[in-house]
């Protein structure tokens, strides 16, 4: 944390908001390092280990490498150059204390840069000769692996801090001194160069998952993000929030949620995203009328949900797709509805402030249109789209077939003529600024030329959505190509308006062009270096789990402190979450929790009768991890919120939690509604949840703020969080009334069988062993078979009976079969089998629930209009008192 974030004087309330220069320190202490070398040659020579970490990241994830035939990775060696240059870079850009020098590299740091980067380079190099002896390490590679352990968790002491470093080394300590733990903790140990082969020189540690994806995946998306906003879209986005928003009442903070939620593609960092629209939303949010901690805290509450905003989201959702197994589109699918409803109650919630404070937006060069006629035009132009979004679809569609092997070419000459058609409009907008914000006058700018100033920008955004959600490629190959047009764009937009307004100084545009290129590509590795190392500490972790078993024990403890209960499981999680954020980054966080507490969550769902998707689990502690930059006293973004207000950080970050309950509450509301996650829901379906959910969540915002059409009453706010809840989870009065499951006697499941559909799903209750052989209960779900009888439904569902009494016992489970997806195994009893009946739509429950809301609309009607009339009526009597007071001065 930078001295900006940590002045004594920020606690009294009365500080001045940093300089500029003091936010790029903080951000660059956090995010890319706070070194700065005075010495050109060492300067320049960081500049070109991060030119050439971008440039390798892009040919391994470009077809080139297989075209040519050379330069083809695998994932070991790529993970192997990648960890390499984070550390190299690591001891480079960061000091080791705040004492450190920061305008030259000192010996030490050059000895640890070189080393480290050739350890970790070491399965790289020697990879032929390692993989001749797999498991079987000798003393130099026991050597190297040692000294690679000990530089990486001084890197990570650098870059992120001591919290990760700390937890990294208590697992370590635990791989060596295993024997001597008390109790459960105990376990049979390891030797010295089994403990080194499993943490550096197989992928089991280190070089395991978490680092691949931050390879594979990340790093492009980062370099997307960084060329994105070299390139101007970030101010862009901006721009484009404030004109749309900035006229409503509290529009500023409006805007800065948008605009936050827009800058989310660019930054997955909070500090940054902090930082970046920060600068120009808080004073202005200040000047409508917000204090300087509430300023501050709907910039953190609107920043950080920018890693839960799809389509791009932050690191740990590309982790979601090695860890749960799925498509980074079934991720994003799953995220969309609670991070949209998020980022509008927020929207309300700024909404709800200025409404108590009656707070005017800022002045427009237009008048604004009236909101019939802007909601008419915006539904308008989101049909266009939809129609433009079919007939490219069915286009390229008929050109596949027809280009066959050119049809790449063909798509890239369209894009082509659409880009520089996009610049021709975008060239004839004047080169729109956001107002100063500490200017004595604001002033909006008008949205039509605004928005066309900056079309060209969406178009990579695009062309990556496209790529992910039609096309359905590789994250990592999707970021690649929106990454190469963005490189075009940015070598080419400057030309392309000169010539375009008639200026024709090619070569002035075409060399700032290439350096904002070069700067891109530097800013994008620079901002890795703390994924890199923390995803390569995390598999520190992971590598310890897996090898002591450690995870299994952890489960048994939590399990015990949670008392079987899945509600205080998910409390105890979400602490743990938000305790390890304080001091790691979210993706350590995530890689850490889901690994311990991931499985003992689904497994007690299974126990208690509630099958939990493991998406949802892991999305639990993603939210979690994340709502840790939030919390005091260690929030981060809450502190690079106060530097730019001048507020008290610690009450910045407190306002700024209290914003974010309603990110806060999500989770558990998912766990038990999966419908939220889009999961077994159709697309009308899922509309009609986006709905609802969208009014409950504002309802719930209502009631924590204490406001909805006026201040709420007690019973009030009471009555809101139980509508909101139900139509949030409605089956959790329904089921008590009408019960979705009839419960069945083992004794009976042949029959149960035979009454049951072919495709249909049978809930059994099963009593048996876990995998270290302790009895447990637990709730599967199993799919019934085809067949005419009950017992050939059986078969084909993969079970063998057998029937002793009254128990019935399975005696067989078919390979890959229903009942072995289902978690069946051989020997376990049934208890009971639950079959799906009849019964009351769960929606039933949303009548009395919205009666009772317009029950209290109409009550906070009646006061709103009593509360105006007595307004007008005491401003009227003031005017009069006024009036006489001037006509009979003597009266006073």
């Amino acid at each position: 944390m930078s001295e900006v974030a940590q002045s004594p004087d920020r606690g009294s309330g009365n500080s001045q908001p940093a300089s500029n220069e003091d936010l790029e320190a903080l951000v660059a202490s956090t995010d890319t390092g706070g070194r700065n070398p005075t010495n050109a040659s060492v300067a320049k020579m960081i500049t070109m280990v991060a030119l050439a970490w971008s440039l390798f990241q892009l040919w391994i994830a470009s077809p080139l490498p297989f075209a040519f035939g050379f330069g083809v990775f695998n994932d070991t060696e790529s993970r192997s150059i990648h960890l390499a240059f984070a550390i190299f870079l690591t001891f480079m850009a960061y000091p080791a204390f705040k004492k450190s020098p920061r305008d030259y590299v000192p010996a030490v740091d050059w000895v640890f840069a070189i080393v480290g980067a050739f350890c970790a380079a070491y399965l790289f190099l020697f990879y032929n000769s390692l993989s001749n002896r797999p498991g079987n390490p000798n003393t130099i590679d026991i050597v190297v692996a040692t000294v690679g352990i000990v530089l990486l968790l001084l890197a990570t002491w650098r870059a992120l801090g001591p919290p990760l470093m700390i937890v990294a080394m208590i697992f370590l300590f635990y791989c060596f001194g295993g024997q001597s733990m008390p109790g459960i903790l105990a376990w049979k140990g390891a030797s010295f160069g089994a403990i080194a082969d499993n943490q550096w020189l197989s992928t089991d540690g280190v070089f395991g998952i978490a680092l691949g994806v931050s390879s594979g995946f990340v790093f492009l998306f980062v370099l997307f993000g960084a060329l994105l906003d070299k390139a101007g879209a970030g101010n862009y986005f901006i721009k484009v929030a404030f004109s749309l928003l900035g006229h409503y009442s509290g529009g500023p903070a409006k805007a800065a949620v948008v605009s936050s939620a827009m800058t989310g593609l660019i930054s997955g960092s909070s500090i940054a995203n902090v930082v970046t629209t920060g600068t120009f939303t808080i004073p202005m949010m200040k000047r409508v009328g917000f204090s300087s901690e509430k300023a501050g805290a709907v910039e953190v509450g609107s920043s950080v949900n920018g890693q839960i905003m799809p389509p791009v989201m932050g690191a740990a959702a590309f982790l979601m797709v090695e860890y749960v197994g799925i498509s980074y589109f079934e991720v994003v699918k799953h995220a969309i509805i609670p991070a949209s409803i998020s980022y509008i109650a927020l929207v309300y919630i700024v909404h709800l402030e200025a409404q108590k404070l009656n707070m005017q937006g800022l002045p427009r060069r237009t008048e604004p249109r009236p909101l019939l006629v802007a909601l008419m035009r915006f539904a308008l132009g989101v049909v266009l789209v939809c129609l433009l979004a079919f007939g490219v679809y069915y286009l390229l569609g008929w050109i596949k077939p027809l280009a066959g092997a050119n049809s790449g070419w063909v798509i890239a000459a369209m894009l082509v003529v659409v880009y520089v058609g996009l610049a021709i409009v975008c060239s004839r907008q004047p080169n729109l600024e956001i107002d100063d914000p500490n200017s004595p006058v604001v002033e909006l700018p008008d949205p039509r030329p605004t928005i066309l100033s900056g079309l060209h920008y969406i178009l990579p955004v695009i062309v990556l959505i496209w790529c992910l959600m039609v096309e359905r490629l590789s994250p990592g190959l999707s970021a690649f190509w929106a990454t190469c047009l963005m490189i075009f764009i940015l070598l080419t937009q400057r030309p392309l308006f000169a010539v375009f307004r008639g200026q024709f100084n090619l070569g002035t545009t075409m060399a700032q062009g290439f350096n904002e290129l070069i700067d891109g590509l530097v800013t994008g590795a620079r901002n890795m270096i703390g994924i890199g190392i923390a995803t390569a500490t995390a598999g520190i972790i992971v590598g310890a789990v897996s090898l002591t078993g450690v995870g299994l024990v952890l489960a048994d403890l939590v399990e015990i402190i949670s008392m079987g209960n899945l509600l205080l499981m998910l409390l105890f999680t979400a602490i743990l979450s938000l305790i390890l954020g304080m001091g790691l980054p979210t993706t350590a966080n995530y890689i850490v929790v889901s690994s311990l507490l991931a499985p003992v969550i689904v497994t007690l769902g299974q126990q208690s009768g509630l099958l939990v998707p493991l998406i949802a689990v892991h999305l639990f502690v993603f939210y979690f991890g994340i709502m840790a930059d939030v919390t005091p006293p260690v929030g981060l973004a809450s502190f690079a919120a106060a530097a730019i207000s001048g507020g008290d950080p610690i009450r910045t970050g407190f306002v700024a939690f209290f914003y974010s309950l309603r990110t806060a509450m999500l989770p558990f509301l998912f766990i038990f509604n999966t419908d939220l996650l889009l999961i077994d829901v159709n697309i009308v379906q899922g509309i009609f949840v986006f709905i609802i959910a969208t009014i409950a969540m504002l309802l719930f915002a209502a009631a924590t703020q204490g406001w909805m059409l006026t201040r709420n009453r007690l019973w009030e706010g009471f009555a809101l969080l139980l509508i909101a809840f139900t139509l949030f989870r409605p089956g959790f009065f329904m089921d008590k009334i009408s019960p979705p499951y009839a419960e069945t006697a083992p004794a009976d499941i042949v029959q149960t069988f035979a009454d049951a559909e072919p495709g249909a799903t049978l809930r059994m209750r099963l009593l048996g062993e876990d995998d270290v052989g302790r009895e447990r209960s637990f709730v599967a779900p199993l799919t019934v078979g085809e067949g005419e009888t009950g017992e050939e439904r059986i078969e084909s569902s993969g079970l063998e009976l057998l029937f002793d009494d009254d128990k019935v016992i399975i005696d067989g489970v078919g390979f890959d079969s229903p009942a072995e997806a289902a978690g069946m195994d051989f020997d376990q009893v049934i208890q009971s089998v639950s079959v799906e009946k009849s019964s009351l739509p769960k929606e039933l429950m949303y009548i009395p629930a919205l009666l009772l809301l317009g029950l209290i609309w109409k009550l906070q009607s009646g006061r709103r209009e009593q509360n105006t009339v007595n307004q007008n009526t005491s401003v009227t009597a003031t005017t009069i008192d006024d009036g006489a007071l001037a006509e009979n001065p003597g009266n006073v």
